[in-house]
C-alpha cells in the first residue's frame, strides 16, 4: 500500500506540474508579446527644412525630390519650388540621410565661357573675323544678340475719318546665339538676318529680310574649338565658318 501511495504522490504530482505549465504558457506568450510591442514602438519623428544653395531653377527641385522620395520611403518631403526650399519629416536617422543626400545633389554647377569665332570669306579669300562670348552654366542656357530694329511701315483705313492711319512695327535684324553645355555637349542656335538691298513687290516701302538659322549639337573638350557649322550668305557670294570654344570659368 506504502508502495501504491508513493506512486500515486509522484503521478499526480506530475500532473500537477505539467497543468501548472500549460496554465503559465500564456501568460509566458502575453509577456513576449508585451515585450515585443514595446520594442516595436515607432521612432519619435522630426521636421527640418534644407535650403538649396546651388539650384536656380524649379526642373532641378523636381529632380530631387523623387531621389528623396525613392531612399526614404517612410519620411514625408515637401518642396517649395519658389523658395528652393525642401522640408523633411522623419526619423533622425532618415533626417540624416536626406541630409547627405541633398548634400551630394546640391553641389555647385560649372561655369563655362563660350567663345564663337566667325570667320567670313568671299570667293575664297577671309574678309572679316567676329567674336561673340558668353558665360553659360552647366544645364542652362546663355545668348547675346546684336542687331539693329528696322521699321516697317504698316496702314489700315478708318471707314469714320476717312484717313490711312500709318502704323509702324520694328524688326529685329542681325545675329543671335544661344549656347547651353550639359555635361561635355554644347548645343547651339545661330540666328543670322539681314535687309536685302531689293524691295518686296508686296509694298513700295516693304523690306526683304533674309534669314539663316544654323543649329548644331556637338561633344566638346574644355578649351579646344569645335567646328559648329559653315553658312553660304543667301544672295552673296561670301561664305561663313563657325567654331566654338567651351571654357571653365575658374
Amino acid at each position: 500500500m506504502n508502495g501504491f501511495t508513493s506512486q500515486a504522490r509522484g503521478i499526480i504530482a506530475g500532473v500537477t506540474l505539467v497543468l501548472c505549465a500549460l496554465a503559465g504558457a500564456p501568460r509566458a506568450a502575453a509577456q513576449e508579446s508585451e515585450t515585443r510591442m514595446v520594442t516595436t514602438k515607432p521612432e519619435p519623428e522630426q521636421t527640418q527644412t534644407f535650403f538649396l544653395k546651388n539650384m536656380t531653377n524649379v526642373s532641378d527641385l523636381n529632380d530631387v525630390l523623387p531621389d528623396l522620395r525613392n531612399m526614404l520611403g517612410r519620411a514625408k518631403i515637401y518642396g517649395v519650388s519658389t523658395q528652393y526650399t525642401i522640408t523633411v519629416r522623419a526619423t533622425a536617422d532618415d533626417i540624416e540621410q536626406a541630409q547627405k543626400l541633398i548634400a551630394d545633389l546640391d553641389r555647385p554647377k560649372k561655369v563655362y565661357r563660350v567663345t564663337f569665332t566667325i570667320n567670313e570669306s568671299d570667293k575664297g579669300r577671309k574678309t572679316a573675323t567676329q567674336h561673340y562670348a558668353l558665360i553659360v552654366t552647366s544645364e542652362n542656357k546663355g545668348w547675346v544678340k546684336q542687331g539693329d530694329r528696322v521699321p516697317i511701315v504698316t496702314g489700315s483705313f478708318d471707314k469714320d475719318t476717312s484717313m490711312a492711319n500709318t502704323q509702324i512695327q520694328y524688326l529685329d535684324v542681325g545675329i543671335n546665339i544661344e549656347a547651353t553645355v550639359s555635361g561635355v555637349g554644347l548645343r547651339t542656335k545661330i540666328e543670322q538676318s539681314s535687309v536685302a538691298e531689293e524691295k518686296s513687290n508686296v509694298g513700295i516701302q516693304d523690306p526683304i529680310v533674309r534669314q539663316t538659322t544654323l543649329e548644331s549639337q556637338s561633344t566638346f573638350v574644355p578649351g579646344k574649338p569645335i567646328a559648329v557649322g559653315s553658312i553660304d550668305i543667301p544672295g552673296t557670294t561670301r561664305h561663313q565658318d563657325i567654331e566654338a570654344v567651351a571654357e571653365l570659368v575658374p
